[in-house]
């Protein structure tokens, strides 16, 4: 690490291990649901090593996958292209889900959400304009109110 810390510029001598991203939740063209977001992620970010970024990573994943089980029923726990799940929520309720797995697990303040929301999926053509629900009917918004979720 300390030659791409000083690759980056980062000559203090203090280096930081990369933080593993988790794809818990799957959407967008990778998912049979009708999620527009593409990815949510679990980032453990408080976690003192990878070995416990692996541990908090996999515990919030089976966390969620009992959540959505009971909250959907056992079909919403099939796993989309990416391997995470692909429950039949809304974009918010995306990441509600993981709030609530991350508070069950136990791991709330070490973990950020990340999300890979492949705006150009779902940008409406020729305007500023992104269709939240592309997949069914029409919910268009603004490229601000898109920033603004």
């Amino acid at each position: 690490y300390a030659h791409y810390a000083h690759l980056a510029g980062n000559d203090s001598g203090r280096y930081t291990m990369p933080v593993p991203c988790f794809n818990v939740i799957n959407g967008g063209s990778h998912a049979g649901n009708k999620l527009a977001f593409q990815e949510y992620f679990v980032i453990p970010t408080g976690a003192a090593s990878f070995a416990e970024s692996m541990q908090i990573g996999c515990e919030v994943y089976h966390t969620l996958g009992k959540i959505i089980k009971a909250k959907f029923g056992g079909d919403a726990t099939l796993i989309g292209d990416e391997g995470g799940f692909a429950p039949p929520c809304d974009n918010r309720e995306g990441c509600e889900l993981i709030m609530e797995a991350l508070r069950k697990a136990g791991y709330e303040d070490k973990c950020t959400i990340g999300l890979d929301v492949a705006a150009s999926e779902f940008k409406v053509k020729g305007e500023d304009g992104y269709d939240l629900d592309f997949k069914y009917d029409g919910n268009v918004i603004t490229g601000e109110e898109l920033g603004e979720l």
